[in-house]
């Protein structure tokens, strides 16, 4: 990208979407050039995105060249659509009107959270707009890391089961889950099985570690896919958690896990709830940003849904202005 003047600038990236039709004219096009219309339509100051990444550079070229290689966590065909520096991004996130967003970052193997950290709260002290972000793994240090990540001022924290490769339940992480319990600060946790399940996804051991800090902030990603219903129920049970919308009811996501129609209602009803939080995947994903918003839009929720999903319920859980 070399002219992030608006929306619609940046280079030549997969097939827009095309054909989508949005209920009540909500404003959203095939790019994004529309997102501002969206949410002013809505009467929101904005958007508040909870599930946006920003890496290391190093970090982040090997994660996209792990997307174009379609590794075995990722199992598809996968073109990163917003393939630009990290200015460009926050730049591109600014003008569709993103207030805020968080820096999600997380390792794969020990001995990388710690740095990890530094660089993302180091990044949201320069970053207006950016929630600050930390990350843990299970190893013997996490527990001192994440209490030195908290008193440096983290609003949310990023664990990623699938890519760890752990069981949420390792006893490394008791200390860690207890710190953010008692903290009151939210980790966003990538505990499902999609896109490709391994040994410590699904609900089951997500819901060990809910049964033993039933006070835990958390933000479950991409609504639970593919175990919508189950992790529907954790959300309803535990006062603390919540989902996140990340990819859910984009024809990507849809084409292999779709969200269950009958669920809509209970859908509907925690997301008035506060339980229900917009997430994107920005940059990493292989569709428009408008995608996403759109999906929501065609779920005719009603827009006091959309008001509470799209901006109030972040607003609420981070304390926004």
């Amino acid at each position: 990208m070399t002219d992030p003047a608006g929306p619609d600038a940046g280079p030549p990236g997969p097939a827009r979407s095309a054909g989508l039709a949005f209920p009540r004219n909500r404003g959203l096009a095939e790019s994004d050039a529309a997102v501002p219309a969206f949410w002013r339509g809505l009467g929101l100051p904005g958007l508040a995105d909870v599930h946006v990444h920003f890496l290391p550079p190093r970090l982040l070229r090997r994660v996209w060249a792990y997307f174009d290689a379609a590794g075995p966590l990722v199992g598809t065909e996968w073109p990163i659509r917003y393939r630009w520096s990290d200015a460009e991004r926050v730049a591109y996130l600014g003008r569709l009107g993103v207030r805020a967003f968080s820096a999600l970052a997380y390792p794969h193997r020990p001995g990388m959270a710690a740095d990890l950290n530094r660089w993302t709260l180091g990044f949201a002290r320069k970053t207006p707009g950016c929630l600050p972000s930390a990350t843990f793994f299970p190893e013997p240090e996490a527990a001192g890391y994440v209490a030195e990540a908290l008193a440096a001022g983290a609003r949310v924290f990023k664990v990623h089961i699938q890519v760890g490769g752990f069981p949420p339940t390792d006893p490394a992480l008791d200390a860690v889950w207890g710190l953010l319990a008692d903290a009151g600060v939210p980790v966003v946790v990538h505990a499902g099985h999609a896109p490709v399940g391994t040994a410590h996804t699904g609900p089951g051991p997500f819901a060990a570690v809910l049964a033993r800090h039933p006070a835990l902030r958390a933000v479950v990603a991409h609504l639970g896919a593919p175990d919508y219903r189950a992790f529907l129920d954790l959300a309803e049970a535990y006062e603390g958690v919540r989902l996140d919308t990340t990819m859910a009811f984009t024809s990507f996501l849809d084409r292999s896990t779709p969200f269950p129609a009958d669920e809509r209602p209970r859908l509907r009803d925690l997301g008035l709830a506060g339980k229900v939080l917009l997430g994107s995947d920005f940059p990493n994903i292989p569709y428009p940003y408008a995608e996403q918003l759109a999906g929501l839009a065609r779920l005719d929720l009603g827009d006091d849904w959309l008001r509470a999903v799209c901006w109030g319920n972040a607003a609420t859980l981070f304390d926004l202005r």
